[in-house]
């Protein structure tokens, strides 16, 4: 199993960058979020994005955040301020979102919290750098061109990382650990259906699967 970063110097680009691995979670019942989390984390793995897909989410956000100041929790699936507002009020350190709202990414810097908006256009990508974000999410990567696309648009920005989600799971994940990949996201890492059944051995079995990957791809 992977080993928990808990040093509190760390940023959150940091943590994220150095498990290399974001769940997306899709909570249905927010009474479940703590033993997923304490799932994930026996598997290596101290990041939860929690989507706000579903109205369990915010509740989730605020339940894992309080009960596990060891993982690093973020709203996912962000469209608007409001929520946007509301998921850093329960307790969300970063904010994820489809893609790219000037609101919400104004917000969330002057506020000091981590954004990662979708951005797979180099428009998009350029209207990120100028609001001087430098980590943007690929979604959904298997649609846009997976690692191709990633690595044909790092020719002209590379000093930008991807965090590619969707269409990615344990088949493929050593394709995506290149150097131009802050971290790979996706819902393999927590199934969703294994949740409801409150099957975390599974959950940390993947979660311990998946950083033995991205281990090796890094040695």
């Amino acid at each position: 199993m992977g080993a928990i970063m808990k040093e509190n110097n760390l940023t959150v680009t940091e943590r994220i960058a150095a498990t290399g691995l974001i769940p997306v979670v899709v909570m249905d019942d927010a009474g479940r979020a703590v033993d997923t989390a304490k799932a994930m984390a026996a598997g290596g793995v101290d990041i939860m994005e929690i989507t706000l897909r579903t109205p369990a989410g915010l509740a989730a956000i605020e339940k894992t955040a309080a009960a596990c100041p060891d993982i690093l929790v973020g709203g996912g699936t962000v469209l608007s301020l409001e929520k946007c507002k509301e998921a850093i009020s329960r307790g969300a350190a970063f904010i994820v979102s489809p893609g790219f709202d000037p609101v919400i990414v104004e917000y969330c810097l002057k506020n000091n919290v981590s954004v990662f908006p979708g951005c797979v256009t180099p428009t998009e990508i350029t209207m990120a750098l100028n609001k001087g974000l430098s980590v943007v999410k690929f979604f959904p990567a298997n649609v846009y061109g997976g690692i191709k696309a990633i690595k044909a648009l790092s020719g002209p920005f590379p000093h930008v990382k991807f965090i590619p989600t969707g269409g990615i799971d344990l088949n493929n994940l050593a394709e995506y650990s290149i150097p131009q990949v802050l971290a790979v996201g996706g819902g393999w890492l927590c199934d969703r259906m294994a949740i409801n059944d409150g099957d975390y051995s599974l959950v940390t079995k993947i979660c311990a699967q998946s950083v033995e990957i991205i281990k090796q791809k890094r040695q």
